[in-house]
């Protein structure tokens, strides 16, 4: 297994894609190189050359159901071991390990063989944001958080921070809703003698066409399929065909879920956003229920993409809590604690201030009899 590193021919340093300069930057003379100007650098000819030569990704793949041929790789279980190219040491990581730094002397490590063929990615969007934008959005994130704990901001640690590439599968499809509702409409008046309600009973049908164009979905079992969705949308407008140079100085996994076993939660997410538009469009009643719904996808277009995200990791009374970022956007999404005694003074306070005006109200309309 062959491990590739982006070196300096200025002076040997470790190169690491820039997020700010989008661009190849030296850790030690900070000179800078355009992602596309390393691939005609003698140096690394031949170790691109050998990642090039490989057999191409699949453009995409295009049915009426999103069904799949994906060739099988052999996978390899267990911890696997590689050799730093710069001092030697040993980078341990699991199959699915694609890129990560040598935790000896700090260069990146690219594991060529994790995106060979059809397990190199299609597209990526590069990292746009830095790890400072990270630490800053977490900080920006605990403020206005009234139930939290005070000390939790200035006790607790940041424990890890990582830029990782997450794999993607993006979903491409044309969508048709069928859906039937049972909507009412209530009236109430009264006269001298008695209050009246009348029920009006409709039945309501709805249905319409939509296209949807990209749909992520997360191909790592790694990450928490929830705070991937939280930390959308990405801006689609800034992917790039991949190149090998943007993981440098960036972890990033090949999928392990592959695009079949992601199939289901794709139509499940495309259904309901159909759901929700045809959904909206009932409306000047005062309840609606659906009764009956179908839904039908076709001409599925499937392709695989890294993007990238900001994992943190903080300690606070030796408990773990996780937060993700988009690293393109900046958009968060994280746990946090709960001060139970602010919750319950909170509630108390409210219902003792509600008492204590439901008491006010009483007093004053019995006062005036």
């Amino acid at each position: 297994m062959s491990v590739l590193e982006y070196k300096c021919p200025l002076c040997g340093g470790t190169l690491a894609f820039d997020s700010e300069s989008q661009n190849m930057k030296c850790s030690y003379c900070d000179s800078e190189f355009s992602v596309d100007s390393l691939k005609n650098q003698e140096k690394y000819g031949q170790d691109i050359k050998k990642f090039e030569s490989q057999t191409e990704a699949p453009e995409s793949i295009e049915t009426d159901d999103f069904s799949v041929e994906q060739t099988s790789a052999d996978e390899i279980t267990g911890m696997i071991s590689y050799s730093c190219t710069s001092c030697g040491g040993e980078i341990v990581g699991d199959e699915n390990l694609a890129a990560t730094s040598c935790p000896y002397c700090g260069n990146t490590a690219i594991i060529t063989s994790r995106l060979d063929g059809f397990l190199q990615p299609d597209l990526i969007i590069p990292f746009k944001l830095d790890k400072e934008a990270a630490k800053e959005s977490l900080k920006n994130f605990y403020k206005g958080k009234i139930l939290m704990p005070s000390l939790f901001a200035t006790e607790n640690k940041i424990d890890s921070i990582m830029g990782v590439y997450v794999p993607f599968w993006l979903f491409d499809c044309d969508a048709r809703g069928d859906v039937e509702y049972k909507a009412t409409q209530v009236h109430m008046w009264s006269d001298h003698d008695y209050n009246y309600t009348k029920s009006d009973y409709y039945h309501v049908y709805r249905a319409g066409d939509a296209s949807f164009v990209r749909m992520p979905v997360d191909g790592s079992t790694k990450m928490n399929d929830d705070y991937m969705e939280a930390i959308e949308p990405y801006d689609y407008n800034e992917l790039a065909p991949f190149k090998t140079p943007y993981l440098a100085g960036f972890g990033a996994d090949k999928y392990d879920v592959d695009a079949e076993q992601s199939k289901p939660r794709a139509q499940q997410r495309i259904q309901n956003s159909v759901a929700d538009l045809l959904s909206g469009t009932v409306t000047g009643y005062d309840s609606v229920t659906p009764v009956r719904q179908h839904f039908s996808l076709s001409h599925g277009l499937v392709k695989y993409a890294f993007l990238p995200v900001w994992m943190l990791g903080t300690i606070y009374k030796n408990v773990t809590y996780t937060f993700a970022m988009n690293a393109q956007t900046g958009k968060f999404v994280g746990s946090l604690p709960t001060a139970w005694a602010k919750l319950w003074a909170w509630f108390f306070g409210l219902f003792l201030g509600t008492g204590t005006i439901g008491s006010l109200i009483i007093y004053l309309l019995t006062s005036t009899r």
